[in-house]
């Protein structure tokens, strides 16, 4: 290291150190000025030093996060002055010199020690001075070893990481494209890769036998608390001569690796294989296709049995039940009722279970004496239990019962904490219909393999159809999403067929992947986790911002250096574009 500003980092100076004339640099985190002498508190990227200045001159003029040089000698602190919570606690440097090296020139926009209690917006806007701060700081140097561990893990098992291009076709699959104007053809656009889906695919089809990347995605769409506008990273990997279960085994080992190495301390992470559920299971259990399986809650489908009782409101419904041990009070049954009124629903009916296994509730007597045990032996009642019930159509059914079970699982306090529960959600629908349109279309990737291959294309109901299509679930936000590719240019015609592109339009769009798929395609699968959120749940941040260094705000702005921003006239010519009003 130079000693032109420095000769040892924070981290660097310890009690060996005292009697030893050293220079330090950093920034002023604090001034104290006790009378004949002060303090500064003297911050670098590794730590903090007290540096005590006998001669008060040397303090004039300097401000709180000015970047100064100091040199002086280590000494022994007052031992009533130790300071417990940082490693320097026990030293302090006697400053001799101090030299300015960058300069404040106006008022701090906020205290950086406690940027964390600021506005959004203006952190996001000095985001330079957010970064300052000690815990901002370590999140994001907590993800770079983050990466760094996804890489050496990846390589370890024998994955080859290789860059693919940024600019590339605009594909119509997916989230919006983000478009990017060509100078050089006019009137045509290069966008930004929403993953790298085909390439990855290609490399499959070029030989490469494992293929990942820590991967920038990009996406027009609106930001989430776990969504960032705009960009994303993720773990994107893809495997040849490779099943769903290869893929799984791999997901495994590197998530639960890095969940072990990196969880706060005294927290559980579940341990390889995970549980597997398909779609159609996590939608009647949890309502939802990303399950939190800290929550002890299943959801109970009753439909049939309601279909024999008097109650008008639940016949030719999908209805759901959910069952709590517990006693609750009147107030606690309102409460939920306005929840279930604020999401949506109509009203909450529920049955109190007594001690003599009779019925409490305001939907008893529509239940016949004869059916009551039937309800009992269904739903597994005992005496104290309460259960829920939610009617509607079967999408909102699911839903609502999703909500209802969460928001219960909450007020209860039955959410298992200190835990990272992962899953696997697996049998996704292959295609869908749409609402508005009423045609059919892919669910998911349109590059999945269905299920039953040909055969199955040509003799099932396109919405029968089940796809080779996963992701994986931890505590309730979706990681990653993945499949086995179908490789096979005769199911590949046909399912897109079925979505209604002919094969013009597939040689069109996804003209490379039409082309090497004549040329042996092997069979090839992969994935991809959110490096984000990842990351995000390691941390336990409710927001994704917090763990991207330079994160546009929740509007799609980079408030920092004011992007999006307006071009010159001159840029506009240059890419054949005109801006209508």
């Amino acid at each position: 290291m130079s000693d032109m500003y420095r000769n040892k980092t924070m981290d660097q100076i310890g009690e060996g150190d005292v009697g030893a004339e050293l220079k330090i640099a950093g920034w002023v985190e604090n001034i104290r000025d006790h009378g004949g002498v002060s303090f500064i508190d003297l911050r670098d990227m590794y730590g903090v030093m007290q540096v005590v200045l006998k001669d008060t001159g040397l303090l004039k003029g300097i401000r709180k996060e000015e970047c100064i040089s100091v040199e002086g000698l280590i000494q022994h602190r007052d031992e009533e002055t130790y300071n417990p919570k940082i490693p320097t606690g026990t030293i302090e440097l006697e400053a001799h010199s101090i030299k300015m090296l960058g300069k404040v020139y106006r008022d701090l926009p906020f205290e950086v020690t406690s940027s964390k209690d600021i506005r959004e917006d203006v952190r996001l806007k000095y985001r330079y001075l957010d970064l300052r701060n000690q815990k901002v700081k370590e999140n994001i140097l907590f993800r770079s070893k983050v990466i760094r561990y996804l890489r050496e893990k990846m390589t370890e098992l024998g994955f080859v990481e290789i860059q693919t291009p940024i600019l590339c076709a605009s594909s119509p699959e997916g989230a919006r494209d983000y478009i990017v104007p060509s100078r050089k053809y006019k009137g045509k656009f290069y966008a930004l890769p929403q993953a790298p889906q085909q390439y990855k695919q290609l490399l499959m089809v070029s030989g490469f036998d494992k293929y990942f990347q820590i991967a920038p995605c990009f996406r027009d769409e609106d930001a989430r608390a776990d969504r960032s506008p705009g960009e994303f990273y993720q773990l994107d990997f893809e495997m040849s001569f490779a099943t769903q279960e290869d893929v799984f085994r791999v997901g495994e080992e590197v998530l639960t690796g890095a969940f072990k190495e990196f969880a706060p301390e005294g927290y559980e992470i579940t341990e390889a294989p995970y549980p597997v559920i398909s779609y159609k299971q996590a939608m009647l259990e949890f309502g939802t296709d990303k399950p939190d399986l800290r929550n002890p809650l299943r959801i109970l489908d009753v439909t049939e049995f309601f279909q024999g009782c008097t109650f008008k409101p639940f016949h030719k419904k999908t209805v759901r039940a959910i069952k709590v041990h517990a006693k609750l009070s009147k107030g606690f049954h309102e409460k939920l009722l306005k929840f279930a009124q604020s999401i949506g629903m109509g009203g909450l009916g529920y049955l109190e279970v007594k001690e003599d296994m009779s019925y409490k509730g305001p939907i008893d007597k529509f239940i016949p004496d004869e059916k009551k045990t039937e309800l009992a032996e269904l739903a597994g009642l005992a005496a104290d239990d309460v259960i829920f019930f939610v009617a509607d159509n079967e999408e909102r059914a699911a839903k609502y019962a999703g909500q209802i079970r969460n928001e219960l699982g909450e007020r209860l306090e039955l959410i298992e904490k200190k835990a990272y529960r992962f899953c696997y959600v697996n049998d996704f629908p292959m295609f869908e219909l749409d609402e508005e349109t009423k045609k059919v279309g892919f669910t998911h990737n349109p590059f999945s393999m269905p299920q039953g291959g040909l055969e199955a294309l040509n003799t099932k109901d396109p919405l029968d159809i089940l796809a080779y299509q996963y992701d994986i679930v931890c505590n309730g936000v979706e990681l990653s999403s993945g499949a086995v590719r179908n490789h096979d240019m005769d199911v590949m015609v046909k399912a897109f067929e079925i979505a209604g592109y002919d094969e013009e339009t597939l040689k069109n769009k996804f003209g490379a992947l039409y082309s090497a798929f004549q040329f042996g395609a092997p069979p090839h699968a992969g994935m991809a986790p959110g490096v984000d959120r990842m990351i995000m749940l390691l941390r336990n941040e409710e927001n994704i911002r917090e763990v991207i260094a330079f994160p546009m705000s929740g509007t799609a702005q980079d408030l920092m250096c004011g992007a999006p921003g307006e071009v010159t006239e001159q840029q506009l010519r240059e890419v054949h574009i005109k801006v209508r009003q």
